[in-house]
């Protein structure tokens, strides 16, 4: 394929990606609004039935981890990239209409399940299809420009409209409508000629039990999610319950999770392209991802323990910091995609990622035993039970990523087979 087809498939790639966000991160901006429209205004109700939500939508993001993974190594990479973007396109414009929080659960679920394809199945293809020095390049700029799409969702939630209908809702119809005028795009890809090759071979293709029966391959696989998550749990408690954690820090000013998110995801975005670039420059996936880690204990360190006179512009520059500190998602998924061979590529792009996504699940109920159980009743109890979840995932991501293989340079163009 001619540098045109690689082009094509980086912007369709970072496209995907861009309406993938704004539709993942829709909630965390429409949280409050949306809850108070459907009848939820108590504000510990609100948090409760966010976090509810939330994980429902995480959830389905782990079930489609796996659903999507497997088709992409059976049926092909362009198959799993626009059959997911449908999928969820479908799912966010119906949530525009939504009246109970039981429909808003079920389609937060079917969401996920979508929003789990387009990132593993965009990296996949352009990490296949580049060469093996700057494909770094490639998959920094898919998740660079994709993590903009925070940005529009906090935009498009605050714009009035006047069309008769909420803001919140407006906002999740407009990301379905841009899922669905995306598919347009998809007569102008072409598949993955190291997926195509696998078809004159007899090779297992998307076999779990690959991960399973090698038990380096398995060890590889648990590395590769546990390095990614603190990052999440950063993004999907400490940002999206910000406004929370700024009354438990006693800061004089109102917090709005709208302009939070989009300054943590305009850090993210940041971030991404100068851990990307960096592991170019350092020839080294694991050095970018150690710098970023470190950076990322620090400021959330320093979030947890804000002096109550803090100022709304340190606050905000905080936020986008963390948001930074945590842009290492490019490299993490570049790094999954190359541990493992083309038959299995797409399962481990896919399913890695939205395991770490999924495991914010746990991460918040570890969460609420140490705000409930372990500190319950005290009133800084939210900083101490997000202090004690990143005491343990960050620590076993810096051991994880010790034990990974450097994948810089790596030769893509091999196989995976069952012991």
């Amino acid at each position: 394929m001619g540098l045109r087809g690689v082009y094509i498939a980086i912007v369709v790639s970072a496209l995907g990606y861009f309406v993938d966000i704004y539709d993942l991160i829709l909630f965390g901006v429409v949280r409050i609004p949306s809850l108070n429209s459907l009848g939820i205004v108590d504000a510990e109700s609100v948090r409760l039935e966010g976090e509810f939500l939330m994980n429902t939508q995480m959830t389905g993001l782990l079930i489609g981890g796996f659903l999507w993974g497997i088709l992409g190594d059976k049926r092909g990479r362009l198959s799993v990239l626009f059959g997911s973007i449908f999928l969820y396109s479908i799912a966010n414009l119906a949530n525009g209409f939504v009246n109970s929080i039981e429909t808003y659960a079920i389609l937060r679920l079917i969401a996920g399940i979508g929003l789990a394809g387009e990132l593993g199945a965009g990296v996949t293809l352009v990490s296949e299809l580049m060469g093996k020095e700057k494909r770094g390049i490639g998959t920094t700029l898919i998740a660079s420009f994709g993590l903009l799409g925070a940005v529009a969702a906090n935009r498009v939630a605050n714009l009035n409209l006047n069309l008769g209908i909420e803001n919140w809702r407006v906002a999740y119809i407009v990301g379905g409508l841009m899922g669905l005028g995306l598919l347009a795009l998809r007569f102008g890809v072409h598949e993955s000629g190291m997926f195509t090759s696998l078809d004159a071979q007899k090779v297992a293709k998307g076999n779990l039990a690959i991960f399973l029966k090698n038990k380096n391959t398995l060890l590889k696989y648990i590395n590769c999610v546990l390095i990614g998550v603190p990052l999440w749990f950063v993004i999907g408690i400490l940002v999206f319950q910000s406004p929370e954690f700024a009354k438990s820090l006693g800061l004089a000013f109102d917090v709005d999770a709208g302009f939070t998110i989009m300054l943590a995801y305009m850090g993210l975005s940041a971030g991404d392209l100068t851990s990307g670039l960096l592991s170019q420059l350092l020839k080294s996936r694991k050095k970018a991802v150690f710098f970023f880690l470190l950076l990322t204990s620090v400021l959330t360190a320093h979030y947890l323990t804000l002096n109550p006179k803090t100022s709304d512009l340190h606050f905000y520059g905080l936020i986008f910091g963390m948001g930074f500190g945590v842009g290492y998602w490019a490299v993490f998924v570049t790094i999954a995609a190359e541990q493992f061979g083309t038959n299995i590529r797409a399962t481990a792009a896919t399913t890695i990622p939205n395991i770490v996504r999924g495991a914010l699940v746990p991460s918040t109920l570890l969460f609420q035993f140490f705000r409930f159980s372990v500190w319950g009743g005290m009133p800084n109890a939210d900083l101490y039970g997000a202090f004690a979840v990143l005491l343990i995932l960050i620590p076993i991501a810096f051991t994880s990523l010790y034990f990974l293989q450097e994948t810089f340079g790596k030769d893509l163009n091999y196989v995976e087979q069952v012991e």
